[in-house]
């Protein structure tokens, strides 16, 4: 207790924001991309603010609160790894839209000056039209505060509205409380409809599209080159004898030689248009040495015999490889290269969904795409020039599906969200929703909407010493509407549980990334099933404690795997989980003052914390032999400590299930399976890896959620899933299978009703448990057909 207390004035050290720097200067001094070099300047700068804070004392780094003058709820900016730079999100020189408004007030162009403007009575008017009418943006949770005070006037909650002004009146001269005025039409309630890009982002994105140089290139040999190649060809054919004998066996007449002229004539003026394909150019091309040839008999001047065997042996090739013009092989061969060159570009098919796209609302998604992805119509043939029927390329089909607005679950299904990580940037959307619908005044829910919106896009800090994220519930002016929060806690929980069952069912076999946690942990706290949530802990900067929800969440998964195959195949003692969370419980009451005060000690669970550590020393993942070569020592060490308490909570997987009540459609034996199948795909990775740590730790992931699923199977299930698993593993390729075979052999073993010896073998090491996180050499490491062929 006393060594955790004593960590609670723990900060970063300058090291990392040294080493981001002189990365940051090294690309800003020498990338060849000129927007490279001037973003990387930009971050020369925040990392020099970041240092500059630091040693100045300004920035406390791994504090909730890091900048010396701003309370919590200010929102910072940051920077990559959770720096803050100093600078306030809502801070820095006024923004346009600010400098219009102070002409519009007549006021002096200063923040204090808005702020004062914004408190009488032309100024609350302003802000109330603003609420009817919606047409406003909050893009940093700031910019709704004043909005919020205006909200309170006007329902006659004068007192709370003065208080919100005295907690925001210290700062009004540095950041912005007023909103973004915008034309465009207040945004929608969303609803179950969520979308990835919006109709503008996405005709940006097109708009960046330029012709491909090689794809040109190519076009304009196939349309232009070769089709003269041929003329060039059959003009020299016809100097070949009566048999097909060598050319220039008869001799040019004086019409041979003007048309001739005129090809020479002609490739001047091509050469002059179509500059991108240089081949022809080439003295050792075919095209050239025809070119040149002829060049030299229109000037009367005779072949040398060197440059004759050159032209024969040119005509000979390109006949063998082609055939002789008009000949059928020929004449199939050039319409089929006519055909290619004749698409349409993909530029130029972009400009056409462009153009499409130009009709809808811009800031909303697409509600049906086939219009957009129908191919080219006969207007837009005659409108362009492009064939009609010319069918969009998959590459901007992706771009448009991007903004497809469906149910997530249908995004899910279609690909457009194809990742656990792109889930959680959707996810704020609904939640947004959700939360603002406790609201019932609309205006009051349009403005709590944007203000959740707008909060998300707040980046996570450091934070050191156990500390928690700040939470929207600590803006002054969330705070000052709380009372006119109604009751959710069903559409919470149904919410809840629909993610819940989407993030498992859709992406088997991956961790819940911790933004997606954060979303799921509000609405869990809006629903009040008493669903803990944990996150994903970084083992660089581990604090060597777990928080109190770490041993409830343990506590949940005892309730539903007591007694089994996961809790045999782990060897954990659920029960004796239960008792040391009781044990805490009663043991909190009599907790020093000190403690009740807010010292670390207070929110950790030193029990878990002893648990884990005893565990992550007990589980060894080094083979037989190995030498025990510390890699990377304290990371690892502390990765192997958070690895056990996400075996011991089954990372949030039995929360889902016990409290939330999640039943994925596909069943647990199709869930065990598809994880299987990741842990496959991540194993294949491993062979010829020179650093494989990172993938052997994402497989032990997938593999735990493999082995978590098929423990809710019933028993007489269990033995045909683990049989899939087995046959599924016989598919893959040797070194995949042989890697695998000792994790199948431990789960076979624990199924049947065996169990591993203390150090997570069993049958003389031919049977495994499998973890990710090592201080030694992993077994999976290792090459094993390097061992079949008799290596060591």
């Amino acid at each position: 207790m006393d060594d955790n207390a004593d960590q609670q004035h723990l900060t970063a050290a300058p090291g990392y924001a040294q080493g981001q720097l002189a990365k940051a200067f090294t690309t800003a001094l020498t990338h060849q991309d000129a927007d490279t070099r001037r973003r990387a300047e930009g971050r020369v700068k925040r990392w020099r603010a970041v240092l500059a804070g630091m040693s100045g004392g300004l920035l406390s780094i791994g504090s909730r609160t890091p900048v010396a003058g701003f309370p919590a709820w200010v929102t910072p900016e940051v920077v990559h790894g959770g720096f803050a730079t100093g600078t306030p999100g809502a801070g820095g020189p006024l923004q346009p839209y600010e400098t219009r408004l102070a002409e519009q007030f007549g006021v002096p162009t200063d923040r204090r000056a808005l702020f004062a403007h914004c408190l009488t009575d032309t100024g609350l008017t302003w802000l109330w039209s603003q609420l009817n009418s919606g047409r406003y943006e909050v893009a940093v949770p700031e910019e709704g505060a004043l909005l919020t005070m205006a909200w309170l006037v006007r329902h006659g909650e004068t007192a709370a509205a003065l208080d919100l002004v005295a907690e925001l009146a210290p700062f009004a001269g540095r950041l912005r409380f007023l909103p973004r005025p915008s034309t465009g039409r207040p945004a929608p309630d969303a609803g179950e409809a969520l979308h990835r890009r919006s109709v503008s982002a996405t005709v940006a994105t097109l708009g960046l599209r330029r012709p491909n140089a090689a794809v040109e290139t190519q076009r304009e040999a196939l349309a232009v080159w070769q089709p003269f190649g041929d003329e060039l060809l059959a003009h020299w054919l016809e100097t070949a004898g009566e048999e097909g004998g060598p050319v220039l066996e008869l001799t040019p007449d004086a019409d041979w030689l003007a048309r001739g002229a005129a090809l020479l004539d002609r490739y001047k003026l091509l050469a002059e248009e179509h500059t991108r394909c240089g081949k022809h150019r080439r003295p050792k091309e075919n095209l050239a040495i025809l070119r040149g040839a002829l060049e030299e008999i229109v000037a009367g001047r005779p072949l040398d015999p060197r440059r004759l065997g050159l032209l024969r042996h040119a005509v000979t090739s390109m006949v063998r490889r082609r055939g002789l013009p008009g000949s059928a092989r020929h004449t199939g061969l050039r319409r089929a290269q006519r055909t290619q060159a004749a698409l349409p570009s993909h530029h130029a098919l972009a400009q056409v969904v462009v153009g499409r796209l130009a009709s809808l609302p811009q800031e909303s998604g697409i509600a049906d795409l086939t219009p957009v992805l129908a191919p080219v119509s006969e207007r837009e043939e005659r409108d362009t020039g492009l064939p009609a029927g010319a069918e969009l390329p998959p590459a901007l089909r992706r771009v448009v599906e991007r903004a497809l607005s469906a149910p997530v679950s249908t995004l899910v299904e279609r690909g457009v969200v194809p990742s656990a990580e792109v889930l959680a940037a959707l996810v704020p959307q609904l939640v947004a929703v959700t939360t603002a619908r406790s609201y019932d005044d609309e205006a009051l829910r349009t403005l709590m909407a944007a203000s959740y919106r707008a909060f998300r896009n707040r980046r996570s800090l450091l934070l050191l010493n156990l500390e928690r994220q700040v939470r929207i519930e600590e803006l002054p002016w969330v705070r000052a509407v709380s009372a006119r929060r109604g009751d959710t806690t069903a559409e919470a929980a149904l919410l809840l549980r629909q993610l819940g069952e989407l993030a498992v069912r859709g992406f088997p076999g991956t961790i819940l990334p911790n933004p997606l946690v954060r979303e799921l942990g509000v609405l869990a706290r809006q629903s009040e099933l008493g669903a803990p949530l944990v996150e994903e802990l970084a083992a660089d900067i581990f604090m060597d404690a777990f928080g109190p929800k770490f041993l409830v969440a343990a506590g949940i998964a005892g309730e539903l795997l007591g007694g089994s195959v996961y809790e045999r195949y782990y060897g954990i003692d659920y029960a004796a989980v239960r008792e040391l969370a009781i044990t805490e419980a009663s043991g909190s009451a009599g907790r020093s003052e000190r403690a009740r005060a807010g010292a670390v000690a207070a929110r950790t669970s030193p029990g878990f914390m002893r648990l884990c550590a005893e565990r992550a020393a007990s589980a060894s993942s080094a083979p037989a032999g190995s030498s025990g070569v510390s890699r990377g020592f304290g990371v690892a060490a502390n990765g192997k400590v958070i690895e056990q308490s996400q075996i011991l909570t089954t990372h949030n997987l039995a929360t889902l299930v016990h409290r939330v009540g999640i039943a994925p459609e596909p069943g647990w034996a199709e869930l065990s399976r598809r994880a299987f199948g990741t842990v496959c795909r991540l194993t294949a990775r491993v062979h010829h890896d020179a650093r494989p740590y990172s993938t052997i730790k994402d497989a032990a992931y997938a593999w735990r959620q493999s082995v978590f699923h098929l423990s809710l199977c019933p028993p007489a299930e269990q033995r045909g899933v683990l049989a899939d698993l087995g046959a599924e593993a016989a598919r893959q390729p040797a070194h995949v299978a042989a890697r695998l075979a000792p994790a199948l052999a431990g789960l076979r073993l624990v199924v049947e009703g065996g169990a591993f010896d203390p150090d997570g073998t069993a049958d003389g090491g031919r049977a495994r448990r499998l973890l990710g996180w090592t201080t030694d050499g992993h077994w999976m490491a290792a090459d094993p057909t390097a061992v079949e062929n008799g290596g060591s």
